[in-house]
């Protein structure tokens, strides 16, 4: 068994760093666009099980459309904490006997299902496989075999750090650098990359929208 954890906090409180470009009800849409996106590239990825991690109601509906299981964590800390709530997804998927734990964010809307299967083919027991973001700080997919080979720490310079904890923990991790699975949109520059490099998205569809005159 193959399970893909995508954690989501509540959509309404999503991508506060694009406050200065974007007000509250854009952020929102462009939060769930960018999250249907994702689920999208994993529902053509075909490997298995997918979980939406949340306790947002709205975001059940999304998962819902795209085959994707909701996974409402117990606390409202394993909710609102990314680490927390793929914390929590390991456990449950170690629980469930699934033999291989992948997880990547709702915001890296550029993702192909192409990537996501080479993330997964490419991890093996004893060898965990990363995806860094485009800054080379954060981690923005990971694979394990099995669910608990290792914790997982998010936040920058998360890449690094799971390197380094891998090694200690007598583990050799791959490293793959994904052109479209690294882009995650963050910052109001991020906008511009998006269309530029993933324009047939729903999310690339939506920002062209918003500039349109």
């Amino acid at each position: 068994m193959i399970v893909c954890a995508v954690p989501v906090k509540d959509l309404a409180n999503a991508k506060q760093r694009l406050v200065p470009a974007l007000g509250p009800a854009a952020r929102q849409a462009l939060a769930g666009a960018m999250l249907r996106d994702v689920l999208s590239a994993l529902a053509g990825a075909g490997l298995g099980a997918v979980w939406v991690v949340t306790r947002d109601r709205e975001v059940f509906a999304i998962a819902g459309r795209f085959g994707a299981e909701p996974l409402a964590p117990p606390t409202e800390e394993e909710n609102g904490s990314h680490t927390a709530a793929v914390a929590f997804a390991q456990r449950e998927a170690g629980r469930r006997n699934a033999a291989l734990f992948l997880t990547l964010p709702g915001d890296v809307p550029g993702a192909t299902a192409a990537e996501i299967r080479e993330l997964a083919g490419a991890a093996r027991p004893g060898a965990p496989a990363f995806v860094p973001s485009r800054s080379g700080h954060g981690t923005n997919g990971v694979a394990l075999a099995p669910p608990g080979a290792m914790p997982l720490k998010f936040g920058e310079p998360s890449f690094e750090n799971h390197l380094v904890g891998a090694r200690a923990g007598g583990l050799e991790p791959r490293i793959l650098r994904l052109r479209g699975l690294g882009l995650d949109v963050d910052a109001p520059e991020d906008l511009a990359a998006l269309v530029a490099e993933a324009p047939a998205t729903e999310s690339a569809r939506l920002v062209r929208g918003w500039a349109s005159p």
